[in-house]
C-alpha cells in the first residue's frame, strides 16, 4: 500500500505519516522544509521498516507540483491513498481590512494545492480503478467565525470539491472522504498570527483542544473501512467546543 500526504512536516499530516507507517504504508511525503522532511523520511524508514520517498516542493506552484507528483518513479505509481493535507491560515483580521497576500496564500495552499495534488494523483487511481482520497477540512468549512472569512471560505471549498469529486470518481471505485476538526494544538495559530506564540497560545487557553493524533486516528477509521463503506464526513471537535464560536473555556 502507498499513500500520500502533503504538508506532512508537521501537525495533522505529520500525525497521520506516523499513523499509516504503523500500519505498513510506504509514504510519499511532501513539505516545503527540507530538513524537517529529510528528518520524518529518515526516522519512519528506520522505525517502521518501510520506503518513504520525500519531496520538497510548494504545493502552491502548478510547476513543481507537476514535476514532482506528475512523474512520480514506476514503483511509486500504484497509489491507494492521497491526504490532502497542506493547508493554513493566515491573518485575523475583518474582511475591509484584509492583507490580500494573506488572502492569496490561503487560496493558493487551501484550494489550488489541493486541486494540483489531486488533478496529478487521481489518474493513477482512475487507471487502476481502486483508491481513497481524504480532504483534511475544518469546522470553517462548514460554519463562519468573525474574521475568519477568507479561511472560512477556502475550506468552505474544500467541502465543495469533496462532495463533487465523490460524485465524478465514483464510477471508478474510488472512495472519497473529508475529516472537518475544530480545535487542533499544531503550527495552526502560530501561523495564522505570524509567529507570535503569545496569541497563539491564548487561542487553547482554558480547555483541552484537539491533538493532531486523535485527527490522525479518525482519518485512519475511515481509511480502514471494509471496501463497501465509504466514510464521506467526519466533523471531530474537542469536548470543550460546541461549534466554530463557543468554547467551555474553565
Amino acid at each position: 500500500m502507498i499513500a500520500v500526504i502533503t504538508g506532512a512536516t508537521s501537525g495533522i499530516g505529520r500525525a497521520i505519516a506516523f499513523h499509516l507507517a504503523e500500519h505498513g504504508y510506504d509514504l510519499i511525503l511532501t513539505g516545503r522544509r527540507k530538513k524537517l522532511l529529510e528528518e520524518l523520511s529518515q526516522t519512519l524508514a528506520a522505525g517502521f521498516g518501510i520506503r518513504v520517498l520525500p519531496l520538497c516542493f510548494d504545493i502552491r506552484k502548478k510547476e513543481e507540483a507537476e514535476k514532482y507528483l506528475g512523474h512520480l518513479p514506476d514503483d511509486w505509481q500504484e497509489i491507494d491513498v492521497l491526504i490532502n493535507n497542506a493547508g493554513l491560515a493566515a491573518g485575523f483580521h475583518p474582511i475591509h481590512e484584509g492583507d490580500i497576500s494573506d488572502w492569496e496564500q490561503m487560496i493558493d495552499t487551501n484550494i489550488r494545492g489541493l486541486l494540483y495534488a489531486t488533478r496529478y494523483i487521481a489518474p493513477l487511481m482512475t487507471a487502476r480503478r481502486t483508491g481513497h482520497i481524504v480532504n483534511i477540512s475544518s469546522i470553517a468549512g462548514k460554519e463562519v467565525y468573525p474574521n475568519g472569512n477568507v479561511y472560512c471560505a477556502t475550506k468552505h471549498a474544500v467541502e465543495g470539491l469533496t462532495r463533487g469529486m465523490r460524485i465524478d470518481l465514483l464510477p471508478y471505485g474510488i472512495k472519497v472522504t473529508s475529516v472537518s476538526p475544530g480545535a487542533v494544538e499544531t503550527e495552526f495559530s502560530l501561523v495564522r498570527f505570524k509567529g507570535d506564540a503569545q496569541r497563539a497560545k491564548e487561542v487553547y487557553k482554558g480547555y483541552q483542544p484537539l491533538k493532531a493524533e486523535d485527527v490522525a486516528e479518525a482519518v485512519w477509521f475511515a481509511l480502514s473501512r471494509p471496501p463497501h463503506v465509504n466514510i464521506n464526513d467526519i466533523l471531530i471537535m474537542p469536548t470543550a467546543q460546541a461549534n466554530a464560536v463557543f468554547f467551555d473555556r474553565k
